[in-house]
C-alpha cells in the first residue's frame, strides 16, 4: 500500500512540475492583405483642366466644390481618389499670369511644403522632370513617416502650373504603407510621363 502512495505522490509531483504557467511572448502586428488591382490606365481629358495625361481605371476623378468658406480658387482642382486605399492625390492648378509673372512664387511654395515634411520624414528626395512633351517641373519623394510621401509641381513656364501632392486617410505607418506608396508612385509617375499640356 505504501508503494502505490509513494507512487501516486511522485507521479502527482511530477505531473505538477511539468505544469508550469506558460510564458507568453506577444506575437507581431499583422497588418490586413493589400489586393492589389491590375496596372490599367484611361485619358483624362476634363473640360474644366488645360492638360491632359493618363491616370488608372482603378480611381476615380473628384472635382473640388469647396475650399474652406467658399469655392476653389479655380474649376481645375480635383482629387484622383484610390478608394481601394482611401488615398488621394489633391491637384492645384494656378493660371500663372503674363509672362510666367509668378512661377517663382509658386516654385518656393512647392519647395517649402515639401520641406515641411522634414520634421518627420527621413530624407526627401528630389527629382528633376522634364518629359518630351516640353512638361517641367520638381517630385519630391518623401521616406519616412510624414503625412504626405510624393509630391510634384508641373509647369509649362509661361501660363501653367500644376501642383499635386499624395495623402492617404490613415495613421502613418511606414512600413505597412511602403508596399502601397510605391504602387501609388508608380502610378504618379506614369501620370507625369503622359502629362500635355492643351491648347
Amino acid at each position: 500500500m505504501n508503494r502505490l502512495l509513494l507512487f501516486i505522490l511522485v507521479g502527482s509531483l511530477l505531473t505538477l512540475a511539468g505544469c508550469d504557467d506558460p510564458v507568453f511572448s506577444p506575437k507581431p502586428r499583422s497588418f490586413p492583405r493589400v489586393v492589389y488591382p491590375e496596372k490599367t490606365y484611361q485619358g483624362f481629358y476634363e473640360n474644366f483642366c488645360h492638360f491632359s495625361f493618363e491616370y488608372p481605371t482603378y480611381t476615380q476623378i473628384l472635382q473640388d466644390t469647396a475650399f474652406f468658406e467658399g469655392t476653389p480658387p479655380h474649376d481645375c482642382w480635383f482629387d484622383l481618389y484610390y478608394p481601394a486605399f482611401d488615398g488621394r492625390v489633391h491637384f492645384t492648378y494656378v493660371p500663372l499670369g503674363k509672362g510666367g509673372e509668378n512661377l517663382d512664387k509658386l516654385r518656393q511654395e512647392a519647395f517649402n511644403m515639401a520641406d515641411w515634411h522634414n520634421k518627420r520624414a527621413n530624407y526627401i528626395d528630389e527629382l528633376v522632370i522634364q518629359t518630351e512633351h516640353g512638361v517641367g517641373g520638381m517630385a519630391f519623394d518623401i521616406d519616412g513617416p510624414a503625412a504626405s510621401p510624393f509630391q510634384f509641381f508641373l509647369t509649362d513656364s509661361t501660363e501653367n502650373y500644376v501642383r499635386g501632392a499624395l495623402y492617404f486617410n490613415t495613421q502613418v505607418r511606414v512600413d505597412s504603407m511602403a508596399p502601397i506608396v510605391d504602387f501609388v508612385r508608380t502610378d504618379i509617375l506614369h501620370l507625369i510621363e503622359t502629362f500635355q499640356w492643351q491648347k
